[in-house]
């Protein structure tokens, strides 16, 4: 019979001989999140406003509840940091033509200057990290992470219930 994946993965006490997923990316998460807090810093940014940025490209999000579920914020969280990029200029919210209850968010040219600064800054710190790895593992990472990240149950979760940014 053949091996399972179960059976060469475990010690010879059957215990797992590798740390659980979470307890290996959790403390690398806020490790990250640490070192991206000193940049966001800098560029006037909270967590949750640098995620707003990065969410809103080129095409507006029609709702405010929309934007909420898709950076996994609460929905009434949601709306001061909305109001206080709109007051710095940093995006705009503007009446739908086909529902003009519905409010169109999207950035402007300084909320993607903005955007793009911070975020070139927080990857000049990943780089540096990332060069720590052999180019082919470096690669094999980015794409799992990237894979991982776009799995269907990862990305439906709840608003409130999803990243830990603040």
């Amino acid at each position: 019979m053949g091996e399972n994946t179960a059976d060469r993965d475990t010690t010879s006490g059957g215990r797992p001989d590798r740390p659980d997923l979470a307890a290996m990316v959790v403390p690398l998460g806020r490790a990250l999140m640490a070192a991206e807090q000193p940049v966001l810093d800098a560029h006037g940014l909270t967590m949750w406003a640098y995620a707003v940025l990065l969410h809103l490209d080129e095409t507006p999000i029609r709702t405010q509840a929309a934007l909420a579920e898709a950076i996994g914020a609460d929905k009434t969280r949601i709306i001061a940091v909305l109001d206080d990029l709109e007051a710095r200029g940093l995006i705009v919210r503007q009446p739908d033509p086909g529902d003009r209850r519905v409010r169109l968010l999207s950035l402007t040219a300084e909320g993607r200057r903005l955007r793009d600064a911070a975020q070139t800054a927080i990857q000049e710190g990943e780089e540096r990290l990332l060069a720590r790895l052999p180019a082919a593992d470096r690669a094999a990472l980015l794409r799992a992470l990237h894979t991982l990240s776009e799995l269907p149950e990862l990305t439906t979760r709840k608003p409130g219930r999803g990243s830990s940014r603040s």
